[in-house]
């Protein structure tokens, strides 16, 4: 139901969805990765509204893990926050790390809380490396990226994805606070506040 509600069929249509899986993935798993993307995410059950920061959008996911992880849907297992690597005697940190059950694949999320650059994929790019190289079994399917931004140009997305070998898709989020129904009526409009505001001396 909470899928139906926050239209999940329109946020998995391969229309708004922006993915090098075709190029990177073989056919079957390809079509399976691209059903798990969605753009955007609804990230509606987080508790702050205008995050600045992607350490605070990070912990509030953690924060509400299972709402998140029903979010990303089905297939989904949570692995870590800020996961360390050691690569070339320095220290690096995935910002959530996710294992797919049916794609059999370690899932990297890097979060955003700007607009899409360039080189986001460069440093998303990189991970999926290392997490191939150093945690993948062998037997496990080639680990996946998934950037997860405040807003993104479709142009500049198609073209950092461009002629890359790792898998990787583009999504948004968004935080939307709606009110709810039952207190539309007995809330004052915005012209009701303008007016009681006119009439007091600040």
């Amino acid at each position: 139901m909470h899928q139906i509600e926050s239209g999940l069929y329109q946020r998995q249509a391969i229309g708004g969805k922006i993915t090098n899986f075709k190029q990177t993935l073989p056919a079957p798993q390809s079509e399976l990765a691209e059903q798990i993307i969605k753009d955007p995410y609804k990230l509606d059950f987080l508790s702050i509204y205008d995050i600045a920061k992607e350490r605070d959008l990070e912990n509030e996911l953690v924060k509400h893990i299972r709402k998140f992880l029903m979010e990303l849907g089905s297939g989904f297992a949570f692995v870590g926050q800020q996961y360390h690597l050691e690569i070339g005697g320095e220290d690096y940190y995935i910002d959530l790390l996710f294992y797919h059950l049916k794609l059999r694949c370690y899932v990297v999320l890097e979060l955003k809380a700007v607009k899409l650059k360039p080189e986001h994929i460069g440093k998303l790019n990189f991970y999926l490396s290392a997490v191939d190289d150093i945690i993948k079994h062998r037997t496990d399917n080639p680990s996946i990226g998934i950037l997860l931004c405040k807003s993104k140009d479709r142009i500049t997305a198609e073209y950092a994805l461009k002629d890359l070998s790792k898998p990787m898709g583009i999504s948004e989020y968004k935080i939307t606070r709606a009110v709810p129904k039952e207190l539309k009526g007995e809330l004052p409009s915005i012209e009701d506040i303008e007016k009681e505001l006119q009439g007091k001396k600040i």
